[in-house]
């Protein structure tokens, strides 16, 4: 297997937002694909999961949904979507990071991985060192910040750091620490050739639940123009802010929602030197958007 794996808003701002973003869900930074699309680009096609809540016991599940089940229902989705790559970010395991959660998310993933890598960030109901012990093997370049899960997956449209914001298991705030952000400081400067993207589990406003140093890391991210989008989950929420020039994309959950407004599933992503084109697959929940497509233009 070759894997396993001017709209200005401050924090607050941004925290009202995303309670109430999903219940339009409409992308509304976006604008028609066909309006932005540029012939002679390169294009990288990715598969965007997040809080797949994967458990050891595949009968375990939460609000009438079965995430092992509905992994497995993704899994085949995304191998006919025939995509580059596969990001799931954070919360891979169900509470705790088991380490039979991670064997159940292996094995279904598997099919998936046959087609493309898949790239695995850390969240806060994941296990470091069980994630480490069922997956031995991991795709792209691993940064070593402080013992962090960091990736950074090179393309010529684009390069994505994968980022890992677990503090405590099964607690609900995250940290990226000094290190990581560190890390970021020093290597930032040399990447700026072509766009990057930021992936990390936790969302960015200022409750205690949330990515604990997300002021932090906007205060690192400021300088480099290059830098122009954050990918992240925790809220099962499908919704998308602006942050100066910077998208916040929230990506919706495929073991739950949360909200019988929000949908469950995953999006499906084409990344290009000028933005990225995002659909949303919904396959339960809330599925008014499924299908959706908006262009977001780096600024």
């Amino acid at each position: 297997m070759p894997v396993i794996f001017d709209s200005r808003f401050g924090r607050r701002d941004f925290l009202k937002l995303s309670s109430l973003a999903g219940a339009a869900l409409v992308l509304n930074a976006g604008r028609s694909v066909s309006a932005a699309q540029t012939s002679g680009q390169p294009e990288f096609h990715l598969a965007l999961l997040s809080d797949t809540h994967v458990p050891g016991d595949r009968l375990n599940g939460h609000r009438g949904f079965n995430p092992w089940e509905n992994l497995r229902t993704v899994a085949p989705q995304v191998v006919a979507a025939r995509p580059e790559g596969v990001i799931l970010c954070g919360d891979a395991a169900r509470l705790d990071g088991q380490v039979a959660d991670y064997e159940e998310l292996k094995a279904l993933l598997e099919p998936v991985a046959a087609v493309a890598p898949v790239y695995i960030a850390l969240g806060n109901h994941d296990d470091r060192a069980n994630f480490r012990k069922v997956f031995t093997a991991h795709p792209g370049t691993l940064a070593d910040a402080g013992g962090k899960h960091i990736t950074v997956v090179e393309h010529p449209a684009v390069r994505l750091i994968v980022l890992d914001s677990l503090m405590y298991v099964n607690q609900t705030p995250g940290l990226l620490g000094r290190a990581q952000r560190t890390w970021l400081t020093t290597e930032l400067p040399k990447l700026a050739d072509r766009p990057a993207v930021l992936f990390v589990h936790h969302t960015l406003g200022d409750g205690d639940g949330e990515l604990l140093d997300a002021e932090r890391l906007f205060t690192v991210v400021a300088p480099h123009p290059h830098v122009k989008a954050l990918f992240f989950g925790h809220s099962h929420v499908w919704a998308t802010f602006r942050r100066d020039r910077l998208h916040l994309i929230n990506l919706p959950a495929v073991g739950y929602n949360f909200s019988d407004q929000q949908p469950v599933g995953w999006v499906d992503a084409r990344f290009r030197p000028d933005g990225v084109a995002l659909t949303l697959r919904a396959f339960a929940g809330n599925r008014n958007g499924d299908g959706q497509t908006a262009f977001f233009a780096w600024a």
